[in-house]
C-alpha cells in the first residue's frame, strides 16, 4: 500500500457515486447560494418593514450573510479534521436553521443582520467540509468527476432560487422565505444524517489546536503568489456581491421590471454557468492564466465602455442594452472565479485544505466593504454598479499583473 498525495494511506477503490449521493452532496454544498438568493426579491420590503436606517441599506442583508460565511470558513475545515465531517456539517445546519428562524420572527433591523450573519456562519460548514467529505472517498480524477457533476447541479441553484423566493413571498410574505430555507435545511440534514456515513475515521483525525491553525494561516499568507491571487479574487468577489445587493433595486426601481426580476437574475446566473463549462475546456488547452487575463481585461473594457456611454442615456440605458452588458460581464466573471481560486491554491500542495479556508475567508472579508460601497451608491441609475465593475475590474487586473510579475 502506498501513500497518496496528502500523505495518508491510499484508499481502496470506491464504486462510482450513486445518483442519491450526487443529489445529496449538491444540496449540501448549495445551501450558501440558496441562503443568499432566495430572499433577493424582497430586500427592499424587508429593509422598509424592519426600519433600515437608509434607503440603500437593504443590501446589508446580503453582506451580513457573507460576513458570517467568511468567519465560518476559518474554523469549519479544521474542526472537521478533528471531530469528523458529519458532526461539523450537522452543527452548521443547526446554526443555519436557528438564524433562519430568528430572521423570520424578528421585527428589529439589527437582529435581522445578526441572524443573517449566523446563517452565513452555519452555511460555511457544509460549503467547506463537503469538499473534504468527497475527498475522503475519492481522489484524483475520480474526485474531479464527482465534483464536476456536483457543480453542474449546483449551477442551477442561483438560476431558480429567486423564482422560488418569489413564489414563497406570494404565498406568505417575505418571512416565508426564511421558513422555506429552514424547512429545506432540516430536510437535507435529516437525509444526510440517515444516509451518509462518516468518512473520517477517528484514527485519521487531528487534535484541534487554534495556535497551529493560526500559524499555518500566517505561513500560507507569506506566499506572495497566494496573497496576490487572493487579493485579485477579493476584487472580483466584491463586484459580484455588489451586484447581488443592488440587482433587486435596479430591476424594480430603475427599470420598473420587478415582476421579472427572477427571470433577469436567472440570465446572469446562466451566463456564469455557461462560462464555467467553457472554461473547463479552455484551461486544458491554454492553462489558467491566459483565460483569466482575457476575461479580466474584457470585463474591465466592457464595463468602462458601457460607463462612458451612460451619460447619453442619463444613467438609465435601455433594458436590452443593460442585459447585454450583464450577460457579457458575468460570462467573464464565470471564467475568472474558478481559475483564481485554483491559482491561489496552486503553490500549497498538502496545505490546500487550510489554504482553501484562508483564501476563501480573506477574499470574502476584503470583498464586503467593496460590495457595500457599490450598494450604498445606488442613485436610481445603473451608473454606480457599472462604475464598480469597471473600477474593481481594473484593480483586479493590476493585482494580477503584480502577482504574475513576482512569479
Amino acid at each position: 500500500m502506498h501513500d497518496d498525495d496528502d500523505g495518508a494511506p491510499a484508499r481502496p477503490r470506491t464504486p462510482a457515486p450513486s445518483r442519491e449521493y450526487i443529489a445529496l452532496v449538491a444540496l449540501l454544498i448549495s445551501i450558501g447560494a440558496l441562503g443568499t438568493d432566495v430572499m433577493l426579491p424582497a430586500l427592499d420590503v424587508i429593509g422598509s418593514e424592519l426600519g433600515a436606517p437608509g434607503a440603500n441599506d437593504a443590501h446589508y442583508i446580503v453582506t451580513a450573510f457573507f460576513l458570517g460565511m467568511a468567519a465560518g470558513q476559518l474554523v469549519a475545515g479544521p474542526l472537521s479534521d478533528s471531530f469528523g465531517r458529519k458532526p461539523v456539517i450537522q452543527a452548521g445546519y443547526g446554526l443555519f436553521v436557528l438564524g433562519c428562524l430568528l430572521s423570520m420572527l424578528t421585527d428589529d433591523w439589527g437582529v435581522m443582520l445578526a441572524a443573517r450573519a449566523l446563517q452565513g456562519l452555519g452555511a460555511a460548514a457544509p460549503r467547506i467540509v463537503v469538499v473534504a467529505l468527497v475527498r475522503d472517498a475519492y481522489a484524483g480524477r475520480a474526485m474531479a468527476r464527482v465534483m464536476s457533476i456536483v457543480m453542474a447541479a449546483f449551477i442551477t441553484v442561483p438560476i431558480v432560487a429567486p423564482a422560488i423566493g418569489e413564489g414563497l413571498i406570494r404565498i406568505g410574505g417575505w418571512r416565508s422565505t426564511f421558513l422555506g430555507l429552514a424547512a429545506l435545511a432540516m430536510l437535507v440534514s435529516v437525509w444526510f444524517a440517515l444516509r451518509q456515513p462518516e468518512t473520517l475515521p477517528p484514527a485519521r483525525r487531528r487534535p484541534f489546536r487554534p495556535g497551529e491553525v493560526m500559524r499555518g494561516a500566517a505561513e500560507i499568507l507569506r506566499s506572495r503568489t497566494v496573497l496576490g491571487y487572493t487579493v485579485t479574487t477579493g476584487f472580483v468577489f466584491g463586484l459580484f456581491i455588489g451586484y447581488l445587493g443592488s440587482a433587486q433595486q435596479i430591476y424594480e426601481t430603475t427599470f420598473g421590471a420587478g415582476d421579472l426580476f427572477a427571470v433577469y437574475f436567472a440570465v446572469a446566473a446562466a451566463s456564469i454557468g455557461a462560462a464555467s463549462l467553457v472554461n473547463a475546456a479552455l484551461v486544458m488547452r491554454l492553462g489558467m492564466r491566459t483565460p483569466t487575463w482575457l476575461a479580466l481585461l474584457t470585463l474591465t473594457a466592457l464595463s468602462l465602455g458601457f460607463l462612458l456611454r451612460l451619460p447619453g442615456w442619463d444613467g438609465v440605458p435601455p433594458l436590452a442594452a443593460f442585459l447585454a452588458w450583464q450577460l457579457c460581464a458575468f460570462f467573464c466573471v464565470g471564467i475568472v472565479f474558478g481559475n483564481l481560486n485554483a491559482l491561489a491554491l496552486e503553490p500549497l500542495g498538502r496545505r490546500a485544505g487550510l489554504g482553501a479556508a484562508v483564501v476563501g475567508a480573506l477574499s470574502t472579508f476584503m470583498s464586503l466593504p467593496l460590495a457595500a460601497w457599490i450598494g450604498a451608491g445606488f442613485d436610481g441609475t445603473v451608473r454606480p454598479l457599472v462604475a464598480g465593475f469597471a473600477l474593481l475590474g481594473a484593480a483586479a487586473c493590476l493585482a494580477m499583473a503584480l502577482t504574475d510579475r513576482d512569479r
